[in-house]
């Protein structure tokens, strides 16, 4: 009788919790079909990320993975409005719904994943915290700059980075802490710090698109830390974050089967099983997250594939010319590496 009444305890706990989950599942994106856009949480200002030209049009590699996320529901990559926030609100942003998604530079961490209300569900970008200081200064690597004073922004993990690399060196320094990333750049820049410090891609976009002169300035050779750069959702919708989950891992695929924006209508006859499903040929994959069969077909179309993004915005193609490093293919060496769609 005990094993009855548990067995029929915990299927009642179990539907319980299924009718909740169906209950929330796809409220996001039901909302976000009937106002007709995305609404995507950015930095206010990271060069190679996310940054508005002078016509306030936002470009960018997370600007960009916004945009396959509108492309593959809409059809349209234009159905997007983006909203700058700082570190400090980006996740209150999140949490209160002022922003569907956050694609802003944001580390993946356990606390953050854990305590926030937010899923993290891809890393769009593998980065590290470095260090930019001026050239005059001699330094050739951050194990000399005991003592210095060093510009960092508050309620990042840089902050605690910082703290941690210093302190296991056995090195001293003074931090500058100062909330607005215009206000941080201006102090560095002014010669308030002796050092930068904060995510390797913002550095070297804040060097090439910031400095009154790049070559006055030089990034350190060391990386202090991991920095997983993740798309962040929040927690309590499944569809939605599968939804984002799979855009992106579309990108990533599409460039592993050498699918890009200008070659992808060569691959409607593919008979490769994975490219079939991705574009829809084989249909499936579009009902399965609550959107159309050409989802992927559009998001690659329209924005490119991940090397495509990552190439013109922080690589080859950009002022910025990172190298793809981690953020290589894994059959190049690097930790993209793309989920089976099936």
């Amino acid at each position: 009788m005990k094993v009855r009444t548990l067995l029929a305890a915990g299927a009642a706990a179990v539907a319980a919790m299924g009718f909740a989950a169906s209950a929330q599942a796809g409220a996001v994106l039901d909302a976000i079909k009937q106002k007709g856009f995305v609404q995507c949480g950015v930095n206010t200002g990271a060069p190679g990320m996310s940054v508005p030209d002078s016509q306030g049009n936002w470009t960018g590699l997370d600007a960009d993975t916004c945009r396959a996320f509108a492309a593959a529901i809409f059809g349209d990559a234009t159905k997007i409005k983006f909203t700058p926030l700082n570190a400090q609100v980006r996740f209150t942003a999140l949490q209160s719904g002022e922003v569907d998604v956050l694609a802003r530079n944001t580390t993946y961490s356990l606390t953050r994943d854990t305590e926030l209300g937010l899923n993290f569900t891809a890393i769009n970008f593998y980065d590290g915290t470095g260090f930019l200081v001026p050239t005059k200064l001699g330094v050739k690597s951050a194990k000399e700059l005991n003592g210095a004073s060093i510009c960092v922004q508050p309620g990042t993990t840089t902050e605690l980075n910082l703290a941690d690399w210093f302190r296991a060196n056995k090195l001293d320094f003074t931090p500058v802490v100062i909330e607005r990333l215009e206000d941080i750049e201006a102090a560095f820049f002014s010669g308030r710090c002796d050092a930068y410090t904060t995510d390797l891609s913002s550095l070297a976009g804040t060097r090439v698109a910031k400095a009154p002169n790049p070559d006055d300035y030089v990034l350190l050779p060391e990386v202090i830390s991991k920095e997983p750069l993740a798309i962040a959702v929040r927690q309590g919708d499944e569809q939605w974050a599968d939804v984002t989950r799979w855009v992106f891992n579309a990108l990533i695929q599409a460039e592993e089967s050498g699918i890009t924006s200008k070659n992808i209508d060569e691959f409607k006859d593919s008979q490769d099983p994975t490219v079939r499903r991705m574009l829809g040929t084989d249909p499936g994959m579009g009902k399965a997250l609550g959107l159309p069969e050409t989802w992927a077909y559009d998001a690659i179309k329209q924005v490119g594939n991940y090397g495509e993004i990552f190439d013109r915005n922080v690589g080859k193609d950009s002022a910025l010319k990172l190298q793809r490093g981690l953020n290589a293919l894994w059959t190049n060496g690097g930790l993209q590496y793309p989920l089976p769609i099936r």
